[in-house]
């Protein structure tokens, strides 16, 4: 069996993964997998967040150590957990097999208005003055999707999960700045990388990730149709890249 750690984004927590972990499974089919919370987020939410993407590293390391879960791990995040997939192959890469960064952004390699689109800025104010909690997961879904199907169920249960497990405005807040402050180093950490990207990306300009895969010359590949949350919009496709990727390992 292999250890697959996945890690989630900004305020997201392990039940946003929906059913992407069943479809790696039939693709992956020797994938132990651990979900993982950050802390803030999700059965953590009581937790203060960190605003070093470091520390993230940190309690994930703890955490997997107390449930007895040994290295070598191979991770899958996204976003923010992809910037603590970066930080975690720069400091400990004997503990790590390989790493898959979906639709992240990293300094010094994108400017600001790449890492978070312009265009969102008024959005995202308009996120905080949302209603009820259907309706701000409404908000990040459009923003954050591109093909899911169902829509309007998906946030519901986005909604109730926010009243069941409500990540508090200071933690949202301290993960902003752990995310703005990360500084990802210069050279690629020695650990085999996959970079993904979703070419309808409306929330971080999906030149992010194809820049991140040239600079640090990894292997990388595009979702023509699929927005920031490619595991949501098309399971199957990440899947399938990780596999031909593990393959040409």
């Amino acid at each position: 069996m292999t250890t697959w750690i996945f890690l989630r984004g900004l305020t997201r927590e392990t039940r946003h993964w929906g059913d992407f972990p069943a479809t790696f499974s039939g693709e992956i089919t020797d994938a132990d997998i651990v979900l993982l919370d950050l802390p803030g987020n999700g059965r953590l939410n009581w937790l203060k967040s960190p605003t070093k993407v470091t520390a993230m590293v940190g309690f994930c390391r703890r955490e997997l150590a107390a449930r007895e879960v040994r290295p070598p791990y191979h991770l899958l995040a996204m976003s923010l957990g992809a910037m603590v997939a970066v930080a975690w192959a720069e400091l400990h890469p004997e503990e790590l097999a390989g790493g898959v960064l979906i639709n992240t952004s990293l300094r010094p390699f994108s400017p600001f208005y790449h890492r978070l689109r312009p265009r969102n800025y008024l959005r995202l104010l308009g996120l905080a003055l949302a209603g009820s909690a259907e309706a701000r997961e409404a908000v990040i879904l459009r923003l954050t999707s591109n093909m899911a199907e169902n829509p309007g169920q998906i946030a519901k249960t986005w909604g109730r999960w926010r009243i069941e497990c409500p990540v508090a405005m200071a933690n949202a807040l301290r993960q902003l700045r752990a995310a703005s402050a990360y500084q990802a180093p210069l050279q690629k950490p020695a650990v085999a990388l996959l970079v993904l990207a979703g070419a309808a990306d409306g929330l971080v300009a999906p030149a992010c990730s194809r820049r991140l895969a040239q600079v640090w010359h990894t292997d990388f590949a595009e979702h023509p149709r699929a927005g920031h949350d490619i595991p949501l919009d098309d399971a199957p496709w990440v899947a399938r890249q990780v596999r031909s990727w593990l393959q040409r390992l």
